[in-house]
């Protein structure tokens, strides 16, 4: 089992805070530090002081650690153009030593677009196809060779296709509750399929889909690894966790039902009921980055347990 680290800074963290995080995550033996791709907060609170870059913040960390994996949470299609993204991302692959994950969505939150001037389109999910054929053509093209794509929203010709990514294929995450294209699609490109804050229940159907849109399209089901993203709050008795709860504005009731909370027992339980459905990776939502303690217990008293 594979436990990961999951950070959502828009709601309000500096650089020097993920590089904290970041660090704990690398020191208490977790698989890897992933960020989310937003501008704008959500929700409660200032967000101050404002947001932070995903691929920049993630530019740092890659020479600032030395073994976990980095990644996104999903990188917003709408907010790069996919030549440019593939060259940030090959970049940062190879500022860490191949230690890149890439997650893309095809973005959601039109706030944030507003806010700052970022175009919000309509064809959203069909864009997202188009950058997924362009970035990951874009690296697999030999170097050396050039390479063209005529889409509908994109047109590249003659790409030189570089620079290459470190790791000869970059991870790719493909996630959501779609019911056909979503599925379709993760059969097509993905490595990793990501199912987001979804119940137990939910979260085997998805992965039910994504399967059979595998074999349908050739691969092997097993092929893809499956995971969940969770919210985290983890204590060490009752009155932990509730104190926990509080920090992060949420009901201990509603973050047991919907996330990875409770005692250390209550979580390890919990995991292994998302496990009978085929997830084998999961990312803790940690919504508290200054409660480094927090990570420590989930790492002593959670990892060792189901690592």
């Amino acid at each position: 089992m594979d436990l990961r680290i999951f950070t959502e800074p828009q709601q309000g963290a500096e650089y020097d805070t993920l590089l904290t995080v970041a660090k704990a995550t690398e020191d208490l033996e977790f698989d890897a530090f992933f960020r989310s791709d937003h501008y704008l907060k959500m929700g409660d609170g200032t967000g101050l002081p404002g947001p932070t870059d995903a691929w920049i913040t993630l530019a740092g960390l890659a020479r600032e650690t030395s073994r976990i994996r980095l990644g996104t949470l999903m990188t917003a299609g709408t907010f790069r153009l996919p030549g440019v993204l593939a060259i940030q991302v090959a970049q940062v692959d190879r500022m860490s030593g191949g230690r890149v994950e890439f997650g893309l969505g095809a973005g959601w939150f039109e706030e944030e677009h507003t806010a700052y001037g970022i175009p919000f389109p309509k064809e959203k999910f069909a864009r997202l196809e188009e950058q997924l054929a362009i970035v990951t053509g874009l690296w697999e093209t030999p170097v050396g060779k050039t390479f063209d794509y005529d889409g509908t929203f994109y047109q590249l010709k003659d790409s030189p296709a570089l620079p290459k990514p470190a790791q000869a294929k970059v991870p790719v995450l493909i996630g959501g509750m779609g019911a056909k294209r979503t599925p379709e699609l993760a059969a097509r490109y993905a490595t990793e399929f990501n199912i987001p804050f979804a119940s137990v229940e939910d979260s085997g159907l998805q992965i039910g889909r994504v399967r059979a849109a595998a074999e349908a399209a050739g691969r092997g089901p097993d092929d893809l690894v499956y995971s969940n993203a969770l919210v985290a709050c983890v204590g060490k008795d009752d009155a932990e966790v509730a104190r926990r709860a509080a920090a992060i504005g949420r009901e201990v009731d509603e973050l047991k039902a919907n996330g990875l909370a409770g005692t250390p027992a209550e979580v390890v339980d919990r995991i292994g009921q998302y496990a009978e459905q085929g997830s084998t990776r999961f990312y803790f939502q940690i919504l508290d980055l200054s409660d480094l303690d927090h990570l420590e217990l989930i790492s002593s008293r959670v990892r060792t347990q189901v690592g």
